[in-house]
């Protein structure tokens, strides 16, 4: 029988229970067969069919097998390509290899490759979640910086491209997403200080921020959550140039504000303006001396400022108007002060009696006037500065001449020596005042030497009190030394008295009686009341000296027309004859030599 002999080798069936086999089967059903009465064609047909029916089992049975191992195989087959698919697509190729097919059941294949499937699907998925995610990023913070998110709704359908879901592309996408969002936030910071700029300057130029912000982008002020701000390009540039416009107008504004500020302090100056009145627009002085990105007070540039500190202004000038008149005179006497205190000679084109009959007749204006008067005052100021060395050296010389003054003086104080109060302290200036002299006639050299460097340096005379100061320091040595010489012949003359009381004694042989040697001091004395306590007299006709001329040369300044009675003219006036001493009456010589100690001249300018 085929398919169940001995040499066809029956398979075991493997059932637990199962005790008899197809071969105890068989010899049972032929037993039975037997006690029928079956002929052996019957039991031949009968196993015939027994067997044609075991075949078309076990036939339908491998078929059932090979579409099962073919299924597996397909399904295997498949899921390892949808597999290696998903590894190419995520990037991933270390997860799963393929194992030896012919050592590895169909089952075992699926088994092992179903799990890393599902987990390779699931995978996907996530990194489709993660790359729209990314992808809706990316394109929001796009459409912000190119200033199309308000077209925008919704960013959710966002198609993905499934053939390369890769770590490197989505570390792609994460870098460029990355640079949009340093690209958004430097737009936002640079966007936070143009706000903030336009802000400062608008609260300077008290303008209007919300409305100057709705002319560049209506969301840069508004905080609604729902409202996004604009950082696209035309954003930035058109804050960039609102700034431009605003600090353009910032310029204009602080320049015609300084202008109309230095406008009103010239007009405080000339108006002598109280304090009160200039604190209310202490606010807007400021603005003299400031950098333009000091200037940050609140409203400073208004134009509702800039039009009360011009009506101000205007108001002043009209007040300026009516006291122009007076102002003038005020500049004059100023300039006069500055002309006084340098020795100069003011202006005559300004003299007040000049100023007073242009303004009366309106041939003038009186700005003009004043203006003219300010440009001598400058020029005073500044010929003060450069005449200041001359002046110094100017006063260390009349300083010497008031102590030889004062040194006179106290040499005809017949009481100089006794004791009293103060005596040691005239004594002690006495001692300096007459090295103060010894000095005087260095001073001058001195001062002359440098009064004509001073005028080759700069091409011009120097004048004090209009007279040309070489001219006074030339005639101050003149007078001096003429004085030295009446001194010195005052000395001869005094030996020459001696010599003449000796021949006298000699010639009538005896000495005076005392009654007429009193008489004679008497005498003497009476007419010496006013010497210098050595029995002779200043000279009765006073006449200036080198000494006496000081104190003049120093009120030079309080009065321009004492001149006329000052040093030049008296000095002009002294006898400088030789005088002849043997004509003399010989009784008369005691007063001829007080008329010539007399003539001594004083210290000049005093």
């Amino acid at each position: 029988m085929v398919g169940f002999g001995p040499g066809v080798g029956l398979r075991k069936i493997s059932s637990v229970g199962m005790e008899t086999s197809c071969e105890a089967l068989l010899r049972e059903l032929q037993h039975i067969w037997t006690e029928i009465g079956e002929s052996e064609a019957d039991k031949d047909r009968m196993l015939l069919d027994i067997e044609r029916e075991c075949l078309e089992v076990y036939r339908k049975k491998v078929d059932e097998a090979s579409e099962a191992k073919a299924w597996l195989h397909q399904t295997v087959i498949a899921k390892e390509a949808e597999l290696a698919a998903l590894m190419a697509t995520l990037g991933e190729h270390t997860m799963y290899s393929p194992m030896e097919k012919r050592l590895t059941p169909l089952k075992e294949q699926l088994a092992l490759v179903t799990p890393i499937l599902e987990d390779m699907r699931l995978e996907k998925e996530e990194r489709i979640k993660q790359f729209a995610d990314i992808h809706s990023q990316i394109d929001r913070v796009h459409a912000e910086i190119t200033g199309d998110a308000h077209k925008n709704d919704s960013f959710s359908s966002v198609s993905v491209d499934e053939h390369d879901l890769s770590i490197r592309r989505l570390n792609e996408y994460q870098a460029q997403l990355r640079n949009l969002q340093r690209d958004k936030s430097d737009r936002l910071h640079k966007i936070l200080e143009y706000v903030n700029e336009v802000h400062s300057l608008c609260r300077v130029l008290g303008l209007d921020f919300a409305k100057t912000m709705n002319e560049v982008d209506p969301s840069l002020h508004e905080t609604g959550s729902e409202q996004l701000t604009n950082i696209s390009n035309n954003t930035l540039n058109g804050l960039s140039s609102s700034i431009m416009k605003l600090k353009t107008e910032k310029k204009l504004r602080i320049q015609k504000l300084q202008e109309t500020v230095e406008s009103l302090f010239e007009l405080w100056n000339l108006m002598d303006s109280t304090d009160e009145e200039r604190r209310s627009f202490a606010r807007v002085t400021c603005i003299l001396g400031s950098k333009e990105k000091d200037i940050t007070h609140s409203d400073l540039l208004s134009l509702e400022t800039i039009k009360q500190t011009e009506a101000e202004v205007a108001r002043l000038t009209k007040l300026k108007a009516s006291r122009m008149k007076e102002l003038v005179f005020r500049r004059r006497s100023e300039l006069e002060e500055i002309c006084r205190r340098a020795h100069l000679e003011p202006d005559i084109s300004t003299a007040p009696e000049k100023t007073t009959a242009l303004i009366d007749s309106g041939l003038v204006d009186s700005s003009e006037l004043l203006a003219n008067i300010e440009t001598q005052i400058l020029k005073a100021k500044e010929e003060s500065v450069i005449r200041k060395d001359i002046m110094d050296r100017i006063d260390k010389w009349l300083a010497a001449c008031e102590e030889e003054s004062w040194l006179e003086e106290y040499n005809q104080d017949s009481n100089r020596y006794h004791a009293g109060r103060g005596a040691h302290l005239n004594l002690k200036r006495a001692e300096k005042a007459r090295l103060a002299v010894m000095k005087i006639p260095a001073i001058v050299d001195n001062l002359i030497s440098k009064t004509f460097a001073w005028e080759d340096e700069r091409n011009m005379p120097f004048f004090y009190d209009g007279v040309r100061l070489v001219s006074i320091l030339e005639e101050y040595k003149r007078t001096r030394q003429q004085k030295e010489e009446e001194k010195r012949q005052y000395r001869d003359q005094k030996k020459l008295q001696n010599l003449l009381l000796t021949e006298k004694e000699l010639t009538y042989g005896s000495k005076p009686s005392p009654k007429r040697c009193n008489s004679f001091n008497r005498k003497v004395n009476g007419n010496h009341a006013n010497g210098n306590g050595n029995g002779f007299m200043t000279p009765t006709p006073r006449r200036l000296s080198v000494s006496s001329a000081t104190p003049e040369l120093l009120s030079t300044h309080r009065s321009y027309s004492c001149r006329q009675n000052g040093y030049f003219k008296e000095t002009r006036r002294l006898s400088t004859g030789p005088l002849n001493y043997v004509a003399l009456p010989k009784e008369d010589n005691t007063s001829s030599f007080t008329s010539i100690s007399g003539s001594e001249p004083e210290s000049p300018l005093g």
